[in-house]
């Protein structure tokens, strides 16, 4: 069985949650170095992009960031094997209008950003007021048919980001390093105990397993 095939077995038998960790395993084992491997579904430019966002938003520090286990890849398969056409439709007509704000907001194409330039974008979408917040979380859970045009750019730029921070942090902690060596992990666990003080918990960090 190739790996699409075992991706999509996966998908439909166990559901996103326990699927994603076999998808880290079969991950770590098969994807080349982050710099050189060879996206499925994103072309070049939505690479660079989601690289580079996955980066800013789980960066390395004293724990691994999202790159360090493969963030990039893994939302990649997720979309090449798992995802719906509308949302791989979605995702793409997002990514070109982040790329054009991109070009409009420095006067240079998308590939040619740096980390600096991605955060200075990503912050005049997310630092805004709570109730324009509010208000762009409704919107997205609105059908496309009803989103006027005027408005269609902002909703598939929103459907985009978001996407990409649900994958990075979906993908971050299902991850099989993440999961034994950052959070709490015990592959055999013994008593249960469902309410305990957090003084109580090692390193005051969740549970993986």
């Amino acid at each position: 069985m190739n790996r699409r095939t075992a991706l999509k077995n996966l998908s439909i038998g166990l559901g996103y949650t326990l699927a994603a960790p076999t998808i880290f395993s079969m991950l770590s084992s098969c994807t080349a170095e982050a710099n050189t491997w060879s996206p499925l579904f994103l072309s070049s430019d939505e690479k660079y992009i989601v690289t580079h966002l996955a980066d800013i938003i789980i960066p390395i520090s004293d724990t691994p960031g999202a790159l360090d286990v493969n963030v990039p890849q893994f939302l990649d398969l997720m979309y090449h094997d798992i995802e719906k056409k509308a949302n791989q439709d979605f995702f793409k007509r997002g990514a070109l209008v982040f790329a054009e704000k991109f070009k409009s907001k420095f006067g240079s194409e998308v590939t040619k950003g740096n980390t600096k330039q991605f955060e200075l974008l990503l912050a005049s979408y997310f630092k805004i007021p709570k109730n324009e917040t509010k208000a762009i979380l409704k919107s997205q859970k609105l059908p496309i048919t009803t989103i006027p045009t005027l408005q269609m750019d902002n909703y598939l730029l929103y459907k985009f980001l978001l996407a990409v921070k649900r994958y990075t942090l979906f993908g971050y902690f299902t991850s099989e390093k993440v999961g034994e060596e950052i959070l709490n992990y015990d592959p055999i666990p013994g008593v249960y105990m469902g309410c305990i003080p957090i003084d109580d918990v090692p390193n005051g960090r969740a549970w993986s397993l």
